[in-house]
């Protein structure tokens, strides 16, 4: 499961477990990532704060995109758990996994529109090479297409909040299988 010791639902006392309930509550179920943060059950309500926060909240960008450049970020970095995740919450919006699948395989061969093409060139930069963002290149481009600064940020902190979390994952070991990412709440 982890590199690390988790507490499972069934072993959880106090807040711990009231978070684990209220999350499958919300969620339909619960996140191998929210139990890898077990042992710090405050990390895992800020963690959902900030998460509902960046990919649920009112923005100029659209669930789809959000899921979008999440998928494209996990991709880049190898993330299997997190390409599955949210390729599965991309597929809710796309209803196309042959699509989803190429996504994550190269989008550059998917047929996307200016502004999702360009979103997706800046999740896989600012990823690979978070210096070399500039201007010129990357961002007002993204204002040329009709985006405002406001769903700029927006992009950025999609792209920063899955960098941060695939390092979680990946450096903690999680896994998944495709059992595991059905029944979510979207």
């Amino acid at each position: 499961m982890a590199f690390i010791d988790i507490i499972e639902p069934k072993e959880a006392t106090g807040n711990l477990k009231e978070i684990y309930e209220e999350l499958e509550q919300k969620r339909g179920k619960l996140a191998k990532i929210h139990k890898l943060q077990s042992l710090n059950p405050e990390t895992i309500t800020a963690h959902m704060d900030l998460y509902m926060s960046i990919m649920f909240s009112k923005s100029p960008l659209s669930r789809a995109q959000r899921e979008m450049m999440a998928v494209v970020v996990s991709s880049t970095n190898d993330c299997e758990y997190c390409q599955l995740h949210h390729g599965e919450a991309l597929n809710h919006y796309w209803k196309d996994g042959d699509r989803v699948k190429q996504l994550r395989d190269n989008y550059n061969k998917l047929d996307l529109n200016n502004v999702d093409k360009r979103l997706c060139q800046l999740a896989r930069e600012l990823t690979l090479n978070p210096n070399s963002i500039d201007d010129d290149k990357y961002i007002t481009p993204l204002k040329n297409t009709g985006l405002s600064d406001r769903a700029i940020l927006d992009a950025v902190l999609v792209i920063s909040y899955f960098n941060f979390v695939n390092r979680m994952v990946l450096g903690l070991g999680v896994e998944t299988n495709e059992e595991e990412i059905q029944g979510y709440k979207y």
